[in-house]
């Protein structure tokens, strides 16, 4: 899977509103829907057809499903009865627990909704067999089309269905987004915080209970009260465990939503609940305050209602704080703008977004235990300015995504292991190199390396320049990336990739023939002896010539050059354009190549004849070309081979080649200044 250099500049959020279409014919969902009503005709999506590929990639269906729309499963369909509520979701036979949870939560917040599932949508007279959903993906809002047609067995829905029979809101939600990320099994396993972030472009933070803070109920009460989107969950020690019961009705490494907290008045004493939701629809916690459990009893009818608590089989309880605590592992929460939980009141972020990628051979460097390559990674340079309000620090989050692996699960693609350290800037421009992480320390890093699609931790930092580096756990790991960072006040982002500069010293003059060195006149005798009178030479002889000057150079391990290289040469080498060397323009390259295998040399670490593309950034900088990433890439890509190693051939080409088009370059921008003075002086 190839992963190419990604535009990494700063870019601010788009608008609220400004959701792009994706259908593959161009066509919004108005003029999609409006065409097949014209036409009399239900819409059917070629994008995502109503066929297996659609719902697995590694397996075919256990059973034969049937496609059908909901007029064909049910008398009387409708988008939503009375309301989306969260007892609209029940799992079906697909492992996508962790998305159901997020639509319980998304359920709570009618404006998150209502952006996520235009509720203008129905089965009424306009029917035309097509809906459309939004979601959030890596710094924008997609308008997402699908048709009606849901998979079926035996005349019921297979996957995501709601407890009323002719309610229909939540299968075709959990369609568009099977649709977005290739196919209905893509889904299978997840983060619930993966979706939250999808449905609000918000920013996800996580909590390992055992380790959360004191106020860790304030924490939540206030997420909540802010329409944050909470999630929970408990930890398995082993594949076996996993959706295993505990003797108190809980469901090991299953995704719960948390859709309530309260205090209530029990035999004299304020007592702290939680309400939490199985997206299931069923399975309950049954230790104290689950739904029948005799300390209801004790509290009023009036009360109950208030907190809404009715003992049903719908997957939904009420527990103990405390005993939610013990029991459970993780929680989850999805900020819809990400203000501090910590304060009383709610406040704008300053948010910046860089996208970016890492490259196998360039800028897959791995994380800091990688020193020789970690250095390559790409650098984001970050300025704290402004101290928060009465403190003497910075606050701000950094939350690293990698992008698009769930829809690449079918080329084989997992979630990668990411994190990221920071570093406080030396005060000098450009990408820093292997000495600088040699020989300083990080001031502030993620919490842990983890195959989560989303990294992303709170920091506090003195004002100051500060160096953000993004990688994979392991080098060579390919993925492109999205960093966002929420400042708490205004902080300036700009990504370190170098800016195209050429510095190449000016050009030797050879030696007059009376004057030549010991070197060029053991060069010209040879020279006469293969060229014959006219003291030129083919590149079949001048690959003779190198190959047996290099030969008997002792402390150079490479290969023979190349025909190709040679006749490259000339190229760069032949004023006259008669695609031959003369002895002239032989001595300036020769010079050339002994700078050039002295810079080889010095990259050359083990002495093998070849060096690691990693150095190439620092060998062509040696050699008068700064690249920046998407440069440097392309040469990787054309230049390493499998192992990330370039041999001396390959190197001298990619030098002649920069040479040539830097060449092109000046010889543009003398014609456009020759044309801009032109028109001045008319």
């Amino acid at each position: 899977m190839p992963y190419l250099y990604q535009d990494s500049k700063p870019r601010p959020t788009p608008l609220p509103r400004a959701a792009r279409s994706t259908h593959s014919s161009g066509k919004t969902y108005e003029e999609l829907k409006q065409e097949c009503l014209q036409r009399g005709v239900l819409f059917e999506d070629p994008d995502f057809p109503a066929c297996n590929s659609s719902l697995f990639f590694s397996e075919k269906p256990p059973v034969p499903f049937i496609w059908k729309r909901p007029r064909d499963i049910v008398k009387d369909p409708k988008f939503i009865i009375g309301g989306a509520t969260r007892t609209d979701i029940c799992q079906g036979d697909l492992g996508d627990c962790w998305l159901l949870a997020a639509i319980a939560s998304l359920t709570l917040n009618e404006k998150t909704l209502a952006r996520v599932v235009p509720l203008d949508q129905n089965f009424g007279p306009d029917y035309a067999g097509i809906f459309h959903f939004q979601f959030w993906q890596h710094n924008e809002w997609l308008d997402v089309v699908i048709d009606d047609q849901l998979p079926t067995f035996k005349g019921r829905l297979v996957f995501l269905h709601s407890a009323e029979h002719n309610e229909f809101w939540s299968a075709l939600l959990e369609k568009a987004y099977a649709k977005l990320n290739g196919s209905y099994e893509a889904l299978k396993g997840g983060s619930t915080i993966e979706a939250m972030e999808d449905f609000t472009g918000g920013v996800g933070e996580m909590y390992e209970v055992k380790k959360a803070p004191d106020n860790f109920y304030e924490i939540l009460e206030k997420a909540l009260k802010r329409c944050s989107m909470v999630g929970c969950s408990i930890d398995t020690s082993s594949a076996a465990e996993s959706e295993s019961k505990t003797p108190f009705g809980l469901i090991k490494g299953h995704a719960y939503s948390v859709t309530g907290i309260n205090e209530v008045s029990y035999r004299g004493r304020q007592v702290q609940l939680i309400r939490i939701r199985n997206p299931w629809g069923q399975v309950e916690w049954n230790g104290p305050w689950s739904d029948n459990s005799l300390e209801w009893r004790s509290i009023s009818p009036s009360e109950q209602r208030r907190l809404s608590q009715a003992a049903l089989d719908d997957g939904e309880f009420w527990m103990k704080f405390e005993d939610f605590k013990v029991h459970f592992d993780k929680v989850e929460i999805c900020n819809l703008t990400p203000d501090a939980l910590e304060e009383s009141s709610a406040h704008k972020w300053e948010v910046t977004i860089h996208q970016g990628s890492w490259v196998r051979g360039s800028t897959a460097g791995g994380c800091r235990n990688f020193l020789e390559t970690f250095w390559t990674n790409p650098q984001i340079k970050l300025h704290l300015t402004e101290k928060d309000d009465g403190q003497d620090d910075c606050t701000f989050i950094a939350a690293l995504m990698q992008k698009d692996r769930r829809k690449l699960k079918k080329l084989g693609a997992e979630m990668l292991t990411i994190g990221y350290s920071i570093y406080e800037s030396p005060g000098r421009d450009g990408h820093l190199g292997k000495d600088f992480f040699r020989y300083h320390s990080s001031k502030a890093r993620s919490k842990t390396y983890i195959n989560l699609r989303e990294v992303s931790n709170r920091f506090k930092l003195p004002p100051g320049d500060y160096i953000l580096v993004p990688t994979t756990f392991e080098p060579h790991q390919e993925a492109d990336f999205c960093l966002r960072i929420f400042s708490e006040k205004k902080a300036i982002t700009e990504d370190l990739d170098e800016n195209v500069a050429i510095d190449l010293p000016e050009p030797l003059n050879p030696s007059p023939h009376p004057q030549e060195t010991e070197e060029e006149r053991q060069f010209r005798a040879l020279f006469e002896q293969i060229s014959g009178n006219d003291m030129e030479i083919s590149a079949e002889e001048l690959e003779y010539i190198l190959n047996a000057v290099l030969k008997k150079t002792k402390n150079i391990k490479f290969k023979n050059l190349s025909l190709i290289s040679c006749r490259n040469i000339i190229s760069l080498m032949d004023n006259s354009g008669n695609g031959k060397l003369e002895f002239s323009e032989f001595k300036v390259f020769w010079e050339k190549l002994k700078k050039w295998i002295s810079i080889f040399l010095q990259f050359d670490f083990d002495k093998s004849g070849s060096m690691s593309s990693y150095e190439l950034r620092s060998a062509l900088k040696a050699a008068g070309y700064q690249l920046n990433n998407y440069l440097l890439q392309l040469i990787v890509l054309r230049y390493s081979d499998e192992q990330f190693q370039i041999g001396f051939d390959d190197f001298l080409n990619c030098l002649i080649r920069l040479e040539n088009a830097s060449r092109v370059f000046q010889a543009l921008s003398v014609k456009n200044n020759e044309f801009i003075n032109l028109n001045i002086g008319e």
